[in-house]
């Protein structure tokens, strides 16, 4: 195998299969992250889909995620609160539109929203749509169709649920559901006629081979956007320990999430704050999207620096399946 030759095929059209990917992951990092980036290029020119979130119900959550200080089977100092009113949402929505973000997320925690909650959320997303014209994403856990085609219906667009990992590493992080619960939830979503937008988090103790196994997961699945979230270890949390990653660790994952998902738009989202460099780093290693502002619990990069930074490294931001 050679990496030109492999980086050819790809324009080409062939998928990498996962002997492939692993040769890539082994490549000198320099050259592994220019051929990434001339694919990035190549399927998705200078576009840039950048976006906002709103942890709109924090804490509390059943579910038992290693990584997260909202689970309430770990001991974090995670703010705790219901589902916000809808104009605490829609204000926040305004915020973020006028600052220039596309796609904004809205977020809960717990395993899935009631009917009941998932009616407030209808609502709140007919008035961001009437009043505001953001895009609008969400992420309520693990759905049934019906519901998303009622968010559908609301005007929401795209869909997001993490897969975490590998399906292999899944219950390492999580016994409370599984992965096979997520890829029927993505399914889901798919069926009622949303994107959906899904990746996982890097740091997590996961092998080589378990970061490649999700991104051949995701392209099953047909994913186009993929956050890559760099583990943030929170006190309280069992991975609170956890020795984070550095620059080149992200750069290289990313580069070769860009040769197996060409197309797809490679999101940096939590943990990104984390790199010395915010991630210039991966914005020219095939990286072509961030979730900007600040995370769930976490402080994030501002809008304002974002833009810039796009601005400098000659991105357009521009939304994606719409």
């Amino acid at each position: 195998m050679n990496l030109d030759v492999l980086t050819d095929e790809v324009l080409e059209g062939k998928p990498l299969g996962r002997a492939e990917a692993l040769f890539l992951y082994e490549q000198p990092l320099a050259e592994l992250c220019g051929n990434a980036d001339r694919i990035r290029r190549h399927f998705c020119s200078n576009r840039f889909d950048i976006c906002a979130i709103i942890n709109a119900k924090s804490g509390c959550c059943s579910e038992n995620c290693k990584f997260c200080a909202q689970s309430a089977h770990n001991h974090t100092c995670a703010p705790r609160y219901p589902l916000l009113s809808k104009e605490e949402i829609l204000a926040q929505a305004a915020l973020n539109h006028e600052q220039g973000v596309l796609r904004y997320s809205i977020v809960t925690s717990g395993k899935c929203l009631s009917d009941a909650e998932v009616d407030e959320m209808c609502d709140a997303v007919r008035e961001i749509k009437e009043k505001v014209g953001i895009s609008v994403c969400v992420s309520f856990g693990l759905l049934s169709e019906q519901q998303f085609r009622r968010l559908k219906d609301a005007g929401v667009t795209r869909a997001h649920n993490n897969l975490e990992t590998s399906r292999r590493n899944f219950p390492n992080i999580c016994t409370t559901h599984t992965f096979d619960d997520k890829v029927q939830a993505i399914r889901c979503a798919l069926a009622a006629g949303l994107s959906v937008c899904s990746g996982g988090i890097m740091g997590l103790g996961e092998t080589v081979e378990d970061r490649i196994d999700m991104a051949l997961s995701l392209r099953e699945l047909g994913v186009k956007s993929v956050p890559m979230n760099l583990l943030n270890p929170i006190s309280g949390t069992p991975f609170g320990h956890n020795e984070s990653l550095t620059d080149d660790d992200m750069r290289r994952i990313v580069a070769v999430y860009r040769f197996i998902l060409p197309s797809a738009f490679i999101r940096l989202a939590g943990g990104r704050g984390l790199l010395p460099d915010k991630g210039r780093g991966c914005f020219a290693s095939g990286a072509n999207a961030a979730i900007s502002g600040d995370m769930l619990t976490t402080v994030g990069i501002t809008t304002k620096t974002d833009m810039a930074l796009l601005r400098e490294l000659g991105y357009e931001a521009k939304i994606l399946d719409e």
